[in-house]
């Protein structure tokens, strides 16, 4: 077997386990209402592991961001247990709330005066344990924010990354940098901005990596308008990627 081929089937293995692993996988999107959610628990501890924050009496961290109309916050849950947890604004030309635009302020802001938009994540937060266990961790969190940017319909997923993880996402979202490194709030270390264009790249990331597809429904329950924050949603990856085969096999010229 050529070295192409092992690696096309190291990768196929790869999405196989990680779209069974979804299976077990619940997303639950935080209540503004609830300020003591687990998932503001799970930041501190993370945190706190890495002396990113302080000490405080309560054990949680939020900021102002958390309590933005255009944030959607979520828990990852494997098995009914919170193992990680990924917030994201969905940031336009009308509503600028963000915090990477607090800290690129001069890099975003004249995208959004052009019109475009941009899913921004943060606060990427995973438990300790879960994380030595489960390295395909960081693949599960960020699939809601691949969902995401898919909804929403924006020009831009973007990243503000330390400096170690920034392969990753160039890697696997070919996201390309577009500011220098600066630090992010109050936590004490440096990031840098990272951003992928969703129109190029969105079908790339679906064959390669088709964990991240979703159905219509699963996104608006996640994501839709007026309903409120969702007690449990189910990953729809299987079903996605199995009609994505049969439209693309309907696609194909037909032999004559």
């Amino acid at each position: 077997m050529s070295t192409a081929s092992q690696l096309q089937s190291s990768s196929s293995r790869f999405a196989s386990t990680l779209i069974d692993l979804l299976d077990r996988v619940e997303y639950r999107r935080v209540s503004l209402d609830e300020q003591f959610d687990p998932v503001y628990r799970l930041r501190y501890e993370a945190y706190r592991r890495e002396d990113f924050v302080p000490i405080n009496s309560q054990e949680i961290t939020r900021d102002v961001y958390d309590d933005a109309d255009n944030c959607y916050c979520f828990g990852v849950y494997i098995d009914g247990i919170l193992v990680s947890s990924i917030r994201f604004h969905h940031v336009t030309s009308s509503n600028r709330q963000s915090p990477s635009r607090t800290i690129w302020p001069e890099i975003l802001d004249p995208k959004l005066d052009q019109g475009d938009s941009y899913i921004d994540p943060s606060r990427f937060t995973a438990d300790h344990d879960a994380s030595l266990a489960l390295p395909a961790l960081p693949y599960l969190t960020l699939r809601i924010v691949a969902m995401a940017s898919e909804y929403f319909t924006v020009r831009y997923c973007i990243a503000s990354v330390r400096a170690e993880h920034a392969a990753f996402y160039r890697r696997v979202f070919g996201s390309e940098r577009l500011g220098d490194e600066r630090n992010w709030g109050e936590l004490r270390f440096p990031v840098c901005l990272y951003a992928a264009e969703v129109p190029t790249i969105r079908n790339r990331v679906a064959d390669r990596f088709p964990f991240f597809m979703s159905t219509p429904a699963e996104r608006d329950a996640l994501f839709g308008p007026g309903l409120g924050p969702r007690k449990i949603v189910a990953p729809t990856a299987r079903v996605a990627h199995r009609l994505r085969v049969i439209e693309n096999q309907r696609a194909e010229p037909t032999a004559v």
